[in-house]
């Protein structure tokens, strides 16, 4: 079966577009995005060209931006082009070169899909990538090796929203066989023959010497790609399983019962699942198992979460503390936003301060107060020793006693240090922390109403 055939038959049997689609070709000049250009057209679609200059391979970089503009000019079809300063991203945004250019040009390529529209005639439906069989496997095995778990393993997808890979069933053998029947001309990029790139190692030095060994290594790969595709739909419903059954949602946060996850099996790969999707990497995976045994203020944290131990239960709260119901407060916040206000915090010297009897600001003895505390909304259960007394008493029964509302009651937070309630915020503090003669340093904490609720 010919290549063209081949291509037209993937493109039906995946249902990647349909013949009146117009299609926005992302062509770099090799070898697989120029037979991608010669398929489009031969099999009839209506198309137009992209082409990005990253300007990392001096006049090679020019010859390549020429190369597609003549290309796009011998098919009579519309020539898009963006030059970017790609080693200038990669240092400003802490990226490799391999991740910047990435980053830049599938920015640009859904810029202009969006941007075509205004105008139903112009419209772009999709983006084609020249993304090929030997692409995949290199991939696939690059996956592996950093450990993404059996996500990474599915290789490239031939959809992936508006991007199409239509070339994902040709080998590379296979491209360079239709370039040299039909006399395409194409552009070399040096650097894929060096190793300074990821893929250039794997694709030049790894593939070639397991092949030595095993010389069906490649095409076991492929087959292997569907199987791990098929695999992680069993694996993905077997996690919505476990998901559902040990996370509760409330609100921003999702509270896990510690002693409910230990009984998990498997531990590790589960919990793994439900982290990631807070910024968890799989290193951090001991890490948060850990907190499972440890006491009370404990956490880890990602870019945008905490996982928080509080009492039997595990809390992935959001940073953001106006979005979190559990905010972990540590020694040197000064202040912490949350949905009820602000919180200030002071250490004075005990010859330096004056008593208030403002509710708002709790007077607590340094000595006694060790961090981090814990920040979060009141529950049924909670008990304290209010100021003056040296019992305790359940904190429902004291805010009832106080004549607060139903709704005033919701909006209630409590200041806890080691599972104990030093601040019902904004009413009283515990007994237990208060000044007495002895008090050298005192930490003056503010509470100050916002609009947030």
């Amino acid at each position: 079966m010919g290549l063209l055939k081949k291509f037209r038959l993937y493109i039906k049997e995946q249902n990647l577009f349909q013949p009146k689609d117009r299609l926005l070709l992302a062509v770099s000049g090799g070898i697989d995005s120029v037979v991608l250009c010669a398929l489009c057209k031969e099999a009839g679609y209506e198309f137009e060209i992209a082409h990005c200059n990253f300007q990392l391979r001096g006049t090679e970089s020019q010859r390549d931006e020429a190369f597609v503009k003549a290309l796009a000019e011998k098919y009579e079809v519309p020539f898009h082009l963006k030059i970017f300063d790609t080693a200038e991203y990669a240092i400003t945004s802490k990226k490799s070169i391999e991740t910047a250019a990435r980053d830049l040009r599938y920015q640009w390529f859904d810029e202009l899909l969006k941007s075509s529209q205004t105008n139903e005639k112009d419209k772009l439906d999709f983006l084609l990538s020249g993304h090929h069989a030997d692409d995949n496997i290199e991939t696939v095995t690059m996956n592996f090796f950093r450990g993404t778990g059996i996500h990474g393993l599915k290789g490239i997808l031939p959809t992936n929203g508006e991007i199409i890979r239509p070339l994902l069933f040709a080998r590379r053998n296979e491209l360079e066989t239709y370039a040299n029947q039909y006399g395409l001309d194409f552009v070399t990029d040096h650097t894929n023959l060096e190793n300074d790139y990821t893929r250039n190692y794997f694709r030049n030095t790894i593939l070639p010497l397991v092949s030595e060994t095993y010389p069906e290594a490649a095409n076991n790969v492929l087959k292997n790609i569907q199987r791990f595709r098929e695999t992680e739909i069993l694996f993905e419903q077997a996690i919505e399983k476990h998901k559902k059954n040990l996370l509760e949602h409330r609100n921003n946060e999702v509270h896990i019962p510690a002693l409910k996850l230990l009984k998990t099996i498997p531990l590790v790969t589960v919990f793994y699942e439900i982290i990631k999707d807070y910024g968890f990497t799989a290193h951090q995976t001991d890490e948060a198992i850990a907190l499972l045994r440890s006491e009370t203020g404990k956490y880890i944290q990602s870019a945008t979460h905490r996982i928080i131990k509080n009492r039997s239960w595990l809390i992935i709260s959001p940073i953001q503390s106006t979005e979190a119901q559990h905010i972990l407060i540590k020694e040197d916040d000064l202040q912490i936003d949350f949905s009820h206000g602000l919180i200030s915090i002071e250490k004075k010297d005990i010859e330096t301060f004056k008593i208030s009897n403002n509710p708002m600001i709790a007077q607590l003895d340094f000595s006694k107060i060790t961090f981090p505390l814990l920040l979060r909304k009141w529950k049924t259960g909670d008990y304290f020793y209010p100021l003056g007394m040296q019992k305790k008493k359940k904190l429902g029964r004291f805010l009832s006693d106080q004549k607060l509302s139903i709704t005033e009651k919701e909006n209630v937070w409590v200041l806890t240090m080691d599972q104990k309630i030093i601040w019902v915020v904004g009413i009283r503090i515990d007994n237990r922390f208060k000044i007495n003669d002895t008090t050298q340093k005192i930490y003056s904490i503010r509470q100050s109403i916002s609009t947030h609720n």
